[in-house]
C-alpha cells in the first residue's frame, strides 16, 4: 500500500501526442506534495492542463498542510501526555 494519495480529478497527458503524463499526490502519512512526471523525463502542456496541474498542485498543498498539522497536534498532545 502506498502512503501517497493521487489526485483523482487530474488527468492530464503530453501535448505531443507522447504517453507521458502527469500525476500530483500527497503523503498521507507526513503530507508532503509529490509531482511525477511519468514515462519520460519531460512533458509540454497544453496551457488548459499547466492550469489543472497548477490547481492539482495548490490541492494537494493544502491537503498536506491539514495533514502536518494534525499530525504536529497528536504529537503536542502525546507529548503533554507525558508530563
Amino acid at each position: 500500500m502506498s502512503a501517497y494519495s493521487s489526485d483523482q480529478d487530474l488527468n492530464v497527458t503530453d501535448a505531443t501526442g507522447e504517453d507521458a503524463e502527469v500525476d500530483v499526490a500527497t503523503n498521507l502519512l507526513n503530507g508532503n506534495v509529490r509531482l511525477s512526471v511519468l514515462w519520460t523525463d519531460v512533458i509540454c502542456l497544453r496551457p488548459d492542463d499547466a492550469e489543472r496541474v497548477a490547481h492539482a498542485l495548490l490541492r494537494a498543498a493544502e491537503h498536506g498542510r491539514r495533514i502536518a498539522e494534525a499530525r504536529s497536534a497528536r504529537a503536542d498532545t502525546d507529548n503533554a501526555n507525558c508530563h
